[in-house]
C-alpha cells in the first residue's frame, strides 16, 4: 500500500499513541516518508507538527526566554502527530536530551511521535550527552513504537549512478 493510500484507521493508529523511529544513512528516504505520512494524516483531518530537531529545540529555548514555555509544551503535548526530523544532523545544545525527553514524556501514550535519525540509537547517548535521558526517551518511544530501518545507500547517489 502506498503512503497516499493510507486509510483513516491506519493514520488513526498514530493518533492513539503509536510512535515510530525511521533510522538509516542520509538520503535513504526517512524524511520523505515522514513528510508523506504527515501529509496523509493532514488529509485525514489530523493536526500534524513537523520540525527538524534543532528547530524544535530552538523554539523551546526561545519559549523559555519569552515566558511561553508552558504553552509551547502544552501544544507539543497535544498535537496528534509530532514529526521530529533529522536527529543527529546538527550539533545540539547541552540540554537537548532533557528537552527531548520532556516532550516525549508528555506525549507518551497520549499522542504519536515520529522521529527520524541518521544515527543508530546506540549512539544517541553520546550524541545527546545524557545516556540516562536517552534511555528513558527510547523506552517510551519503543514501548508502543515501530522502527523502520532505511537504506542501505542513498537514493540520491543510487539515482545519479550511471547505468550499466
Amino acid at each position: 500500500m502506498k503512503v497516499g493510500q493510507i486509510r483513516r484507521a491506519q493514520v488513526g493508529q498514530f493518533r492513539v499513541a503509536k510512535s515510530a523511529l525511521f533510522l538509516g544513512p542520509p538520503g535513504t528516504g526517512k524524511s520523505h516518508l515522514a513528510q508523506a505520512i504527515g501529509q496523509a494524516a493532514i488529509q485525514q483531518g489530523y493536526r500534524v507538527l513537523y520540525r527538524e530537531t534543532h528547530t524544535l529545540l530552538d523554539e523551546l529555548a526561545e519559549a523559555s526566554i519569552d515566558g511561553t514555555r508552558k504553552e509551547c509544551l502544552k501544544f507539543l503535548e497535544t498535537v496528534p502527530l509530532l514529526i521530529i526530523d533529522d536527529l543527529g544532523m546538527r550539533k545540539l545544545p547541552l540540554i537537548a536530551a532533557e528537552e527531548l525527553l520532556e516532550v516525549v514524556m508528555r506525549r507518551y501514550e497520549r499522542a504519536s511521535t515520529l522521529l527520524t535519525s541518521n544515527r543508530p540509537v546506540e549512539d544517541w547517548g553520546k550524541l545527546l550527552g545524557d545516556a540516562a535521558a536517552v534511555s528513558a526517551m527510547l523506552d517510551r518511544l519503543l514501548h508502543h513504537g515501530h522502527v523502520l530501518k532505511c537504506g542501505p545507500r542513498s537514493w540520491r547517489t543510487k539515482l545519479d549512478a550511471p547505468e550499466r
